[in-house]
């Protein structure tokens, strides 16, 4: 692809702005039902939603400082998207799990994720966004794609 002097664009700064502008579309999207969400509460959500955790176990899985994962639950927590309960198989640990409005605001990004990617298809075809998709899987590697870190991402 060529700007408007015909200049080739770069790879990399093509990759960047694509992702920019699928997450400003996310957040604007988002914003109605969810206007108080964090530049990190979807990647919180999706571990959640596949199974509650301590915030040791959200730390490592987000690759992360345990202060850092904490200071993020707690924010979740005190804007109504995540809780803490008991861990029922050691009675001093917590679990995170989604809140009802975590599950709502979950539930609301994969429907805009699944539309999203339909609309790319009306616009481009079935065939190119495979393509993309088997090109972006094949730059990021196997070993990227089967890290159990990332299952929480998928649909």
């Amino acid at each position: 692809m060529a700007d408007m002097s015909g200049t080739r664009l770069d790879f990399g700064i093509l990759l960047l702005l694509a992702c920019e502008e699928f997450v400003t579309d996310l957040r604007a999207t988002l914003a109605a039902d969810f206007p108080d969400q964090g530049t990190s509460d979807g990647y919180v959500l999706r571990s959640l939603g596949a199974r509650p955790m301590t915030v040791s176990e959200l730390a490592a899985g987000l690759s992360m400082s345990k202060q850092g994962a904490g200071q993020i639950a707690d924010d979740m927590e005190r804007r109504g998207y995540v809780e803490r309960r008991p861990d029922p198989r050691d009675g001093r640990a917590r679990l995170l799990h989604l809140s009802p409005r975590g599950e709502d605001a979950l539930a609301a990004a994969r429907r805009f994720h699944q539309r999203y990617e339909r609309r790319l298809v009306r616009a481009h075809g079935k065939d190119a966004v495979e393509s993309v998709r088997a090109l972006l899987g094949a730059m990021i590697g196997a070993g990227q794609v089967a890290d159990p870190r990332f299952r929480p991402m998928y649909l």
